[in-house]
């Protein structure tokens, strides 16, 4: 199944979410790619704010297929090759995300996030457009589980455990 064995998600809540941590391997290490939300909301903060790219899955849409397009509309990125599914968590929320992890390539500063509107400020009457995602960057694992809501961070470890070759990067 192209989804990863995850079918229709639904948690009778919110919409499912599927997203993507890409990841590769620089000097030994492997690193994963995340991104920054957009938005006055996010604008200061960064421990603890960054996310895999992500989007809730539309009406009878493959998880995996939401996953990619969910990538390419806040990255500008095209992701392709295989996708190791790394199962689904339960955010604060109570969404439900499946994700999916993938080797590729991107430069960070090629990044062409899409837009929404958003009153601000506050009751101003005033609509802006921000980006969904503001920026995007490598960073190794250690660094990825200090950057990552906390929500997110069983996605890290399971991709330590699935990426192959894993140990020899770890330990150097």
């Amino acid at each position: 199944m192209a989804s990863g064995g995850f079918g229709r998600l639904s948690t009778g809540m919110a919409k499912p979410s599927a997203g993507l941590l890409p990841y590769r391997v620089l000097g030994g290490k492997l690193e994963v790619l995340l991104v920054h939300p957009g938005g006055p909301f996010w604008a200061g903060r960064d421990e603890g704010a960054w996310s895999l790219s992500k989007g809730e899955i539309d009406e009878a849409e493959d998880p995996l297929a939401a996953a990619r397009r969910e990538f390419t509309e806040e990255t500008g990125f095209v992701a392709e090759g295989e996708f190791l599914p790394l199962g689904s968590i339960r955010q604060k929320s109570g969404k439900i995300v499946a994700a999916w992890a993938v080797e590729m390539t991107a430069d960070p500063a090629r990044l062409r996030s899409n837009l929404f509107p958003l009153e601000w400020p506050p009751k101003s009457g005033t609509m802006k457009e921000f980006p969904e995602v503001d920026r995007a960057g490598w960073f190794p694992l250690d660094e990825a589980r200090r950057k990552l809501l906390p929500a997110q961070l069983p996605f890290i470890e399971r991709l330590a455990e699935l990426a192959p070759g894993r140990r020899a990067r770890e330990s150097s």
